[in-house]
């Protein structure tokens, strides 16, 4: 398999979508809050030109699951 950039991409993505469901899972566990617990960046730029006009709203979450697997996403694409 061809390693480039997209490649790379999609395993980030796939672990970062492994890592939201893991903690979709394990949310209700009381023990393991420290994994689940999400910190928050929000960013809503926008702009009004004449012509053009936009307002976007972007929201990331990220806990210590969806960083771990995204890590262990990175080094399984570099075994590939």
């Amino acid at each position: 398999m061809k390693k480039n950039n997209l490649t790379l991409a999609i395993a980030l993505i796939i672990g970062l979508m492994t890592g939201l469901i893991l903690t979709e899972l394990l949310a209700p566990v009381k023990g393991i809050g420290f994994l689940t617990n999400a910190a928050e960046i929000n960013w809503h730029p926008k702009a009004n030109f004449q012509v053009l006009t936009y307002d976007i709203n972007l929201t990331i979450r990220l806990n210590l699951l969806c960083i771990a697997s995204m890590v262990g996403a990175f080094f399984l694409y570099r075994k590939l």
